[in-house]
């Protein structure tokens, strides 16, 4: 049903936009130079919006129309980074607002000083994790630090991890009952008096593997417990799909190890303004609109150069 109501709002949407450019044709043949105003604005939107959908369809992996939870962790580099890691968070919050997409945080890890060691935040709107899985890799920036008294330039680093937010029909991921180890503990963030009072908080294991989730965000105990499930599935889903990708690679003779390697994007807020995707060699100067969640740009130049397998 899911499917089902996904392909209906889909041929629904082109059948709106096929009468559009007919009833547009239609009067561009009669002739009538009145109205040449209007056509001309109403053509800019039709174009606007196919363009829109050409770029659409580069989102053709199985899980680009899916939610995505995003997680995003400092790297060396003590409280600089941490505080790296709190400016990657407003950043992503930002975007997924101005996208219209609802962002969730489910887990926090706040940092000594400042900042947060790691955070977690479930992200949905329709192609969300088609955009994000664009920003996945390791995120670097070069300022002059706040926390340092000499005031000198560091850089500092945190990883970007993406994963989509699938559900328990579409994952290809079976998870044993007897393979799961639970924990519950309360709540270290700033909630309510529920919060700090009952443990709400949850943390599962798999054993097998000994990924370790937990979730936080001031819910039930039965929500974060269901909110953990599908972090875990997603991190399982990614696991295999990696191990599969390295299966295929050593039969292409092109087996890389994966490892937290070069950063994907560098920020320079010092001694010039810039951030640039090593990737595609998309950059722009207005450093302070990409922190303030202006990413489209790179995500569209990373998807275009990089589409769904």
């Amino acid at each position: 049903m899911k499917i089902v109501s996904s392909l209906r709002d889909e041929t629904g949407s082109w059948g709106s936009f096929s009468r559009h450019l007919n009833d547009l044709i239609e009067l561009a043949n009669l002739g009538d130079e009145s109205l040449r105003g209007d056509l001309e604005t109403e053509i800019s939107v039709l174009e606007s919006d196919l363009e829109k959908r050409a770029f659409n369809t580069m989102f053709s992996g199985a899980y680009d129309h899916d939610d995505a939870i995003l997680a995003i962790h400092a790297g060396a580099g003590g409280t600089d980074s941490q505080d790296w890691a709190g400016m990657l968070q407003r950043m992503y919050l930002r975007w997924a607002e101005d996208q219209g997409f609802h962002a969730d945080i489910l887990d926090t890890t706040l940092g000594e000083e400042a900042g947060v060691k790691s955070v977690t935040i479930a992200v949905g709107g329709k192609y969300a994790f088609g955009y994000l899985r664009s920003e996945k890799g390791v995120h670097r920036l070069v300022r002059l630090s706040p926390f340092d008294a000499a005031h000198r330039r560091h850089t500092s680093f945190a990883l970007i991890e993406v994963l989509p937010q699938v559900s328990m029909d579409e994952a290809d991921v079976e998870i044993q009952p007897a393979d799961i180890k639970m924990d519950v503990f309360r709540s270290s963030g700033a909630g309510g008096q529920n919060v700090q009072k009952n443990a709400t908080a949850v943390r599962l294991t798999h054993i097998p593997t000994g990924i370790v989730v937990t979730c936080q965000n001031e819910r039930s105990q039965s929500q974060n417990r269901e909110f953990a499930m599908k972090i875990l599935r997603a991190r399982l889903l990614e696991l295999r799909t990696a191990e599969r990708d390295e299966e295929r690679a050593i039969l292409r003779g092109e087996y890389t190890k994966a490892e937290w390697g070069s950063q994907i994007r560098s920020y320079v807020l010092h001694p010039y303004q810039m951030v640039k995707d090593h990737r595609t060699d998309h950059e722009t100067g207005n450093s302070q609109a990409v922190l303030d969640g202006d990413l489209n740009g790179f995500m569209e130049a990373y998807l275009k150069s990089n589409p769904a397998k």
